[in-house]
């Protein structure tokens, strides 16, 4: 612990990198090994290990002692359990999720932003078997998704601009890779006040979102709906979006932030 304070003063992007490491890990990826993080994260294996060790002595990692193997450690989930009583997010949304998930018939998750991008903090399948899957605790990228296009249009200014500035990778053949085409993007999504993301993110993925909003009436994150693009329909997206902007007002208050009165959603 007292290494580890001590190199608190060393520069944020050493920090910064350090908890990087941490994205790697998924419901689906819950260990990986140190060549294997040393190749994902571009660091080499002798700083991701003395990163890993600092984190393992304040419990945010551990080693599994069979396989040698990192996972996240105990200490995340203190930390979470503390986030949660100071703001019960997952009290307040999950309920939220579930009824429109239920009448949408879709797949509903809420996002927040987290560093440079949007964390993936709540997912509600529907009960039908063709349905969209989605990553909880996945990273969604500002100008590839319905979410990141609903958070960005509605952002502060400041935050916007950064993201226009950004380097903009293809991930699909549809996602916006240039400032004017995103910038676009924005302004309709601003317009009608919801965004859409037509298979940007993934192939034959349509997702909607609207922005949830801060005490200061600036975009915190975004509600979703996520459906497979063969299901879209005039009726069905009206559907969707009857459902989903009620449930994010709903959703900005019970976090405790308020709608502006310029939101309008235009169908």
């Amino acid at each position: 612990m007292n290494d580890f304070r001590s190199r608190l003063g060393a520069p944020m992007r050493t920090v910064e990198k350090a908890l990087k490491l941490l994205d790697f890990f998924t419901d689906k990826v819950t260990e990986i090994g140190l060549s294997d993080l040393a190749r994902l994260s571009g660091i080499d294996k002798a700083t991701v290990l003395r990163m890993l060790q600092d984190m393992a002595e304040s419990g945010f990692v551990e080693q599994n002692p069979e396989n040698k193997r990192w996972r996240l450690g105990a200490g995340i989930l203190r930390l979470a359990r503390l986030r949660e009583a100071a703001q019960p997010v997952t009290r307040v949304l999950t309920p939220i999720l579930e009824r429109l998930a239920g009448e949408t018939g879709e797949t509903a998750h809420a996002s927040l932003l987290s560093g440079r991008d949007l964390a993936n903090i709540g997912v509600i399948e529907p009960a039908r078997a063709n349905r969209v899957y989605i990553e909880p605790g996945l990273a969604l990228p500002l100008h590839a998704t319905a979410s990141g296009l609903a958070f960005t249009a509605f952002a502060r200014p400041e935050q916007r601009d950064r993201v226009l500035g950004r380097k903009l990778s293809a991930i699909t053949g549809t996602t916006p890779v240039t400032r004017d085409s995103l910038a676009a993007m924005l302004a309709r999504t601003a317009e009608r006040g919801f965004a859409v993301a037509d298979q940007t993110y993934e192939a034959e993925v349509y997702g909607l979102a609207v922005p949830l909003f801060g005490p200061d009436g600036f975009a915190c994150g975004a509600l979703a709906v996520a459906t497979p693009a063969s299901r879209v329909s005039e009726p069905h997206e009206r559907g969707i979006l009857a459902a989903l902007a009620p449930a994010a007002a709903e959703a900005t208050r019970g976090l405790g932030g308020r709608v502006p009165a310029h939101h309008r959603i235009t169908y």
